[in-house]
């Protein structure tokens, strides 16, 4: 039984041996002299080893007498050489130099030229109203009538005051007259003229004071006939006839209807305000057109920037502009979203290149330039991004081969296979 635990034991410890010498070839050629060739043969079979380089002078280096040359490997043969790296497959398009306009682009919402709110200034009842909820009307038209029998009256009872007057003022004369001939045959008294001459004055007073008196009932009197300011669009009427309306109600419900001005009408937007000297000098000369697209149509109107705000928002840092257009058809409505394009001038000269082509590096952008089938690193400085292209204003002049797909595969001087629209389109 001892015996049989020792050849075991010498088993095991022999296995550790040929393991340990297997990999470390050197430690076995330093204890048993002519088992390191042997070694390094047997560990060429082992799973995920790779041979270790030996010195020129096989194992003398570590102190030792050097292995003996593996079988199966040829010492003449020179190291492999680095496998060359492949050439990156790319789609390229043609910088272009043609001219381009330059543009703004913004979220705008229309607004009415002119709106005025329709009030009564007197307490009265309304009599009929002339036209439908939303009808377009014209300055000077009129809307609503209200019930205007007791002005009427008053201006009635003011001008029956006044000729009453006149006629008292013509007695007032003939007596001034009489008078007059009576002290000239001094047959007459002087105070009796004097009281004559009085009379005759309060009475023209007081008919100034009637003419007045009309006066301000007439203007009372156009109050209760309600007529358009403006041309425009009307509102929902909130009252109808037979109701009373007061003139001191300043609630919202106090407004009759509101008028809108729709031809022509205001796209109101915002630009940041480092756009304001292109806007400003754009609007001084050629430029200033914009194009308005409401949202859910695929057609815009024509009409051109009128007014810019007379101060910059200092929360935003944005400034607010108008632009006008005619909407003849009336196809902006007040309160309706549209995108805005403004033309600020035309550049005759501008190089571009698509998008997708300038890539973003710690150094900033660039691109790869194609030349003799290799890819050449080129900066840029991108301008603006305008209809999928990026302008560019510095590093490229026009005409030159660029990248646009695949960019992301390539090294400064790589090698690249220029594949075709077709090929980029399957894959």
């Amino acid at each position: 039984m001892a015996i049989s635990k020792l050849i075991g034991t010498m088993v095991v410890l022999a296995a550790g041996a040929a393991g340990a010498a297997v990999y470390s070839p050197q430690t076995a050629e330093r204890y048993w002299p002519d088992s390191g060739a042997k070694a390094m043969a047997w560990r060429s079979y082992l799973p995920g080893t790779v041979l270790a380089k030996l010195p020129p002078s096989g194992l003398a280096a570590t102190g030792t007498a050097p292995l003996a040359p593996v079988a199966g490997v040829d010492k003449s043969l020179p190291p492999a050489a680095p496998a060359a790296r492949a050439a990156v497959s790319v789609a390229v398009d043609v910088a272009k130099k043609t001219s381009m306009a330059v543009r703004l682009d913004a979220i705008g919402t229309i607004q009415p030229v002119a709106s005025v709110a329709l009030r009564t200034r007197a307490d009265a009842q309304i009599d009929k109203i002339f036209v439908t909820d939303g009808a377009a009307v014209k300055a000077g038209e009129v809307l609503v009538k209200l019930d205007s029998r007791q002005v009427e009256a008053q201006l009635k009872q003011s001008e029956a005051i006044l000729a009453k007057d006149r006629a008292q003022l013509e007695q007032a004369s003939r007596d001034v007259a009489r008078f007059t001939s009576l002290i000239a045959s001094q047959t007459g008294t002087q105070i009796n003229l004097d009281n004559a001459r009085t009379t005759a004055a309060g009475l023209r007073a007081s008919i100034l004071g009637d003419e007045a008196a009309i006066e301000n009932l007439k203007v009372q009197l156009t109050w209760y006939t309600i007529s358009a300011p403006i041309s425009g669009r009307v509102g929902t009427f909130t009252a109808k006839a037979g109701n009373i309306i007061r003139s001191g109600d300043s609630s919202a419900t106090g407004t009759l209807a509101t008028i809108n001005q729709i031809t022509p009408i205001y796209v109101a937007f915002s630009l940041p305000q480092a756009m304001l000297p292109d806007l400003r000098a754009a609007m001084a000369g050629t430029g200033g057109k914009a194009t308005a697209t409401p949202q859910g149509m695929k057609t815009g109107v024509e009409g051109k920037v009128a007014v810019i705000d007379n101060a910059i928002d200092a929360s935003t840092g944005t400034i607010t502009a108008r632009a006008i257009f005619d909407n003849a058809d009336e196809v902006l409505w007040p309160g309706q979203l549209c995108n805005v394009r403004v033309t600020l001038r035309t550049e005759e000269e501008a190089v571009s290149v698509p998008r997708e082509a300038v890539q973003s590096g710690q150094a900033g952008a660039f691109v790869y330039v194609i030349v003799d089938g290799v890819a050449k690193l080129q900066a840029v400085s991108v301008a603006r991004i305008q209809d999928g292209q990026s302008v560019i204003t510095e590093g490229l002049k026009g005409g030159e081969t660029i990248v646009i797909d695949g960019a992301l595969l390539l090294t400064n001087n790589a090698k690249v296979e220029i594949r075709t629209r077709d090929a980029k389109k399957g894959a």
